[in-house]
């Protein structure tokens, strides 16, 4: 997080505690004019949820996602967020 990102950049953040930096981190490099996508967890009752993913494109994953061969899905619903650069939405 503390590296500029490339002009366009895909981010699968780590879940837990620390996502909202990598989201922050996601809405001020679009605010450079880079494009950012990122894939995380639906989590629409948090506060980076509503300080930065809504100033993005949403588009929620229907279903659960699930990795390679794994038996189970993830516990959560997903979605990706996208930061076009140049411009703040709100």
């Amino acid at each position: 997080l503390s590296v500029p990102w490339g002009q366009s950049t895909f981010s699968n953040p780590p879940y837990g505690r620390e996502v909202g930096k990598w989201i922050k981190k996601g809405w001020q490099e679009s605010l450079l004019g880079k494009t950012v996508v990122l894939l995380v967890a639906a989590r629409t009752d948090t506060a980076w949820w509503h300080d930065y993913c809504l100033r993005g494109e949403i588009r929620f994953i229907r279903g659960r996602l699930r990795f390679d061969d794994q038996k189970n899905s993830a516990p959560f619903p997903s979605a990706i967020i996208v930061f076009r650069g140049g411009g703040e939405r709100l």
